[in-house]
């Protein structure tokens, strides 16, 4: 017999998850929260406060790695060659013929990949919603800037977002919670070296605190958010909308929880969920309602997994959507060093940023915007280990010397572009690979077309005569999408519409078909935006998500 204790069960913990769990909660609906991961300890499980802190990225109990599979890399086109990853050390690092799988970003754990994130806290641009009416590529989203703004107002209060007083081409109905952070000196240099080529770097709106707030101490800008902030405070989900969701009291939260299926049952209905517990037994849950939000690469992974008499194709796939139109981060990084000593190493990651090329048609001649920060300490450019190997190399006495000379000179700007749906890039099952629970593995096809290397390109140069505008004379260091695959943001193999026939969700993550089946993650996204980070956007669509849900509640629609 299925357990049934809750009104809504939540899978996945993440930005989607764990924002839908406190708007359930907040509105007095009782919530199941199934995470596969564990629980962190900010206080006992980072390690900024030890001195090999620099000798491990994000602490991960559960490894990233392995949880999915790739489909072989596309060959390498030589027409792009110049957007080869290289190090002035150890050379060119692809030094195949084939785009190289590095990895799929992400935390297994309670607050899923918001605990080792920057903290960028992006909405998107309003006509990037658009971008199948107005540029015919992607596809629309179904609902308007105008009505998901109240959702971002509200989250940016939950989480504490920083952000400066003038907008970026986003309409805004309050400031945000907290004034901006200053401006790095580093950060300061790319700016002076932006305004000589005519653009703006402005500082990045981050859900890390500026002054105390909701009972968090501030940042004290140790740079390192991707290795988990002990301190509280950056906004990471755990800390913010899973501690509320706890204080309600009707937040149950299950850890190591790996779901393996959703049972489809009579009456368009989901009938309960399977999932493995931390033994390894295998369990049953049922409630009224069913919200998946595990990332756009496990959502689709666990609906084709959940395939049965009633939905052979898989749960939700009536269009057969899920799992395609697949959108990766298309970045790039180009490093260099500054003849003045900077400090580089101290400051938020991506403290400054330029929206300049965000819109969809502000690159010239190509479809699909971009953005450019403030990259040293998100590429790991912080610490002495990684500037002794990266940057100055070798060993004894020059060395020391060398080390003492350039230490704190790194500069590096980071763009992150939109990447338009391709029919090459999709998820599906992998036939051979299976979990410890018997269940196939999500395969992950990433294809890159010629739209995406145009504007990588684009991308590089620009970051390369941003470099060089700040003062930096000798590049040390590029890598980007072009040979190889290394996401953190992931999109659209679910995508939203008003279309049952072309998309998997309805305007309010609700499945086309299933009355009771709802999904709050990336995977809804119809296009990727111009380089926003999404999980501002993910949180707030999960709230307005969660609103309906106890809207088709309480009229007895589910």
């Amino acid at each position: 017999m299925a357990e049934s204790h809750a009104d809504v069960i939540v899978i996945g913990s993440g930005a989607g998850g764990g924002a839908a769990a406190w708007a359930l909660t907040r509105l007095g609906a009782r919530v199941l929260l199934l995470e596969a991961g564990p629980e962190y300890d900010p206080h006992a499980d980072y390690r900024l406060d030890r001195d090999e802190w620099e000798r491990t990225t994000f602490p991960a109990k559960i490894p990233a790695a392995g949880r999915q599979t790739h489909a072989p890399m596309q060959d390498l086109d030589p027409r792009w060659a110049d957007l080869g990853s290289w190090n002035h050390i150890g050379g060119k690092i692809n030094t195949t013929g084939r785009r190289r799988f590095r990895r799929y970003s992400h935390v297994v754990g309670l607050g899923g990949s918001t605990l080792h994130f920057a903290g960028e806290a992006h909405r998107l641009n309003p006509v990037s919603m658009r971008m199948r009416s107005r540029f015919g590529v992607a596809a629309d989203w179904p609902l308007t800037y105008a009505e998901l703004e109240p959702y971002y107002a509200e989250v940016e209060r939950i989480v504490g977002v920083a952000g400066p007083a003038e907008g970026s081409g986003r309409p805004r109905s309050a400031p945000y919670p907290l004034p901006a952070h200053a401006l790095s000196y580093a950060t300061q240099r790319l700016a002076t070296g932006c305004g000589a080529l005519g653009l703006s770097m402005v500082p990045n709106s981050l859900a890390a605190l500026s002054q105390p707030y909701d009972g968090r101490p501030p940042c004290n800008y140790c740079g390192n958010c991707g290795r988990g902030c002990p301190r509280l405070d950056k906004g990471s989900v755990d800390i913010t909308f899973i501690r509320r969701a706890r204080e309600s009291g009707r937040l149950e939260i299950r850890t190591l929880s790996q779901v393996a299926r959703i049972d489809a049952g009579s009456d368009d209905r989901v009938a309960g969920v399977v999932y493995a517990d931390e033994l390894g037994i295998s369990r049953r849950a049922s409630a009224p309602a069913v919200i998946v939000a595990c990332g756009a690469v496990e959502t689709p992974r666990l609906l084709l997994n959940s395939a049965n008499t009633r939905t052979p194709d898989g749960l939700a796939n009536d269009s057969g959507e899920v799992g395609r139109n697949f959108m990766e981060t298309l970045s790039w990084v180009s490093t260099g060093l500054h003849p003045d000593r900077l400090g580089s190493h101290r400051g938020l990651p991506s403290d400054g940023i330029c929206w300049d090329y965000n819109a969809p048609d502000a690159i010239p001649g190509i479809v699909g915007g971009c953005r450019f920060s403030a990259a040293h300490k998100e590429v790991g450019l912080n610490g002495p280990i990684a500037h002794a190997t990266r940057v100055v190399g070798g060993w004894g006495r020059e060395h020391k010397t060398r080390m003492r000379e350039t230490f704190g000179r790194v500069l590096s700007v980071g763009a992150i572009g939109e990447n338009l749906p391709s029919p090459r890039a999709f998820i599906d099952l992998d036939p051979e690979t299976r979990d410890r629970n018997s269940q196939p593995l999500a395969r992950i096809h990433s294809h890159l077309e010629d739209t995406e290397f145009e504007r990588l390109a684009f991308m590089a140069k620009t970051a390369r005569a941003i470099l060089e505008a700040s003062g930096v004379g000798e590049r040390i260091e590029e890598f980007g999408s072009y040979d190889s695959f290394r996401s953190t943001h992931v999109f659209g193999t679910c995508r939203m519409g008003d279309d049952a026939e072309s998309s998997v969700v309805d305007r309010f993550g609700k499945s086309h078909r299933w009355r009771n089946l709802f999904i709050a993650d990336a995977s809804v996204f119809p296009s990727s935006g111009g380089g926003e980070s999404p999980s501002l956007t993910i949180e707030a669509l999960a709230l307005r998500t969660a609103e309906h849900v106890v809207r088709l509640a309480r009229q007895g629609a589910l």
